[in-house]
């Protein structure tokens, strides 16, 4: 069950005649995509994604084109599909919506998990909206107060909890550099038990 490599030609030789283009074909073989690489493929002018089936496309579709156009192995995760189909939907929205004019409010991109405030994999804290109560549950009162330092501190102390919670991973990666004295302090909360232990390493 491997694609053959005729129709595969075919179709990139059309691709190829309507001017330059990255093809672009889902792997799980590969470490996930990062947050900088998507960056950079929202600036492409043209990107064409090869999507398998089953076992694969003929591997020399890829040594052929990559004679006529840059040729790049991406990965949405650690699990295989029986196609590139529903991996190329995941990727193509993680990368057009960094495109300018994609989302309503440009600053929404740069808040989102994976890509907030210096730290480039911290994930995005809880999120709330009208009314200021509902079914006797409050939003945080700090975003009812105006003042944006202290907002933007707020989620930021919340992402870093919740990355320190969910993917301590990350939070491990991270250089010491990127952290604040109040990163350091919220992490220091973090890694201590509900029962005043510490967790252990």
């Amino acid at each position: 069950m491997v694609m053959k490599p005729e129709p595969w030609g075919e179709a990139l030789d059309e691709v190829v005649a309507k001017g330059p283009a990255r093809l672009i074909l889902p792997t799980p073989t590969r470490s996930a995509v990062p947050p900088v690489r998507r960056r950079a493929l929202a600036g492409e002018e043209r990107l064409v994604f090869g999507c398998g089936r089953y076992e694969g496309i003929d591997a020399r579709v890829a040594v052929e084109a990559a004679g006529r156009m840059p040729v790049e192995e991406l990965s949405i995760g650690d699990y295989v599909l029986n196609g590139g189909e529903s991996a190329t939907l995941v990727m193509v929205e993680a990368i057009t919506r960094l495109l300018p004019g994609v989302l309503g409010n440009t600053e929404s991109a740069v808040q989102d998990s994976f890509a907030s405030g210096g730290m480039e994999h911290l994930v995005e804290g809880p999120v709330y909206t009208k009314p200021a109560v509902w079914r006797g549950q409050e939003a945080p009162p700090v975003l009812l107060s105006g003042n944006h330092g202290a907002v933007d501190r707020w989620r930021r102390d919340q992402a870093l909890r919740k990355t320190a919670r969910n993917r301590p991973d990350l939070v491990a990666a991270t250089p010491e550099e990127r952290l604040d004295r109040r990163d350091r302090e919220v992490l220091a909360e973090e890694a201590v038990r509900d029962d005043g232990q510490p967790v252990a390493d």
